[in-house]
């Protein structure tokens, strides 16, 4: 049996993406015990949030990625993220004074919250804060449809995210690489030597020269002082190409830090 960990518990949108990847679902409490169970093999893939289209990337998945873990990327799954007001049957809007959610859910919702004038709080995910309202008709959470499924509750008003183009993009990790299709993309970390004005500049230069898309950037801190980053590209191609084989020896050649997280098909 093939196990897949995910960032649980039930009914949440990671619930949602693990669904896509088959049925034998494993939740787990935080991103790192997801990683830590593919890593130990009591799981073969692991789904977890790297980035959404409006608060940006998930720092633990980028930092656990760079420093913790030597996993792959095996996929990616993205998703539109469409929050809902999950309530108490029979509740009405005006019965709500207080609404829960995870801190990202509520961040996507603060118009519908303002306008409501509904008092947030924070939970540790869109499905915890459905669990933690049942019964009380004065509390309401912001979640996806799956987390009825479990709950005696209900939608009382849908799509309430301030911005429509909402999606999240999750990877499967794995300890195992995918094979080439044709349409893939590549994720690297990289850190450029300090001393060497332009080095961000001349790395970018690589992939331009051979042509080579980029789809992203992203920098995070490297946890050794203010002012030294990580650098995380996505860009198309695979590590098994010849072309981009060659290019990956090149940046390698000329970062003091790197390491290739994977190459899989594009979503």
């Amino acid at each position: 049996m093939t196990l897949i960990s995910f960032l649980g518990p039930n009914g949440t949108f990671t619930h949602e993406a693990a669904s896509i990847m088959g049925d034998n679902l494993v939740p787990f409490c935080s991103i790192p015990a997801v990683m830590e169970s593919v890593n130990s093999g009591e799981c073969k893939y692991g789904v977890i949030p790297i980035e959404n289209s409006i608060e940006g990337p998930v720092g633990v998945t980028l930092d656990s990625l760079a420093h913790k873990f030597d996993l792959t990327i095996f996929k990616e799954i993205i998703i539109p993220i469409n929050q809902n007001l999950i309530v108490n049957p029979g509740c009405r809007i005006e019965d709500i004074k207080d609404v829960y959610s995870h801190g990202q859910a509520i961040a996507q919702c603060r118009e519908f919250i303002a306008r409501n004038n509904l008092q947030p709080h924070y939970a540790v995910s869109t499905a915890r804060a459905a669990k933690d309202i049942i019964g009380d008709k004065s509390k309401a959470a912001i979640a996806n449809a799956k987390a009825i499924e479990f709950y005696d509750l209900e939608i009382l008003e849908s799509n309430i995210q301030d911005v429509d183009n909402n999606e999240t993009r999750f990877i499967v990790v794995s300890k195992d690489g995918h094979e080439i299709t044709g349409k893939d993309k590549t994720s690297i970390i990289f850190s450029i030597y300090e001393d060497r004005p332009g080095g961000l500049y001349n790395i970018l230069g690589i992939f331009q020269q051979d042509n080579i898309n980029l789809t992203k950037i992203e920098s995070r801190p490297s946890k050794q002082g203010l002012g030294k980053y990580l650098f995380f590209v996505d860009f198309e191609g695979h590590k098994d190409d010849e072309k981009i084989a060659n290019i990956l020896d090149e940046i390698e050649d000329s970062t003091y830090f790197f390491k290739v997280l994977g190459s899989y098909p594009e979503f």
